[in-house]
């Protein structure tokens, strides 16, 4: 894994993104010598929309149109305006 210098990554940013997607590898970017960041590749999707790797990983339990509480529950009706 490279490292680089946040100075120099600013001065050569695209050439990096370039080499970061061209060859997979991350680039760990520092600060003053300590690691602030890391700039690695993204993993391809197949999906149309970024919301569709969702599809599949909710269940519906119950009703999910209806009230959460009971009508018999609700307070609203009870409110007495003097």
């Amino acid at each position: 894994m490279e490292t680089i210098e946040a100075s120099d990554f600013k001065a050569r940013c695209l050439a990096i993104l370039n080499r970061v997607q061209a060859t997979g590898q991350r680039v760990v970017i520092l600060k003053r010598g300590r690691p602030v960041a890391e700039l690695s590749p993204t993993r391809p999707t197949m999906a149309e929309y970024p919301q569709m790797e969702l599809k599949g990983s909710v269940t519906v339990v119950d009703d999910i149109i209806g009230p959460a509480i009971p009508e018999e529950h609700w307070d609203s009706d009870k409110v007495s305006l003097q």
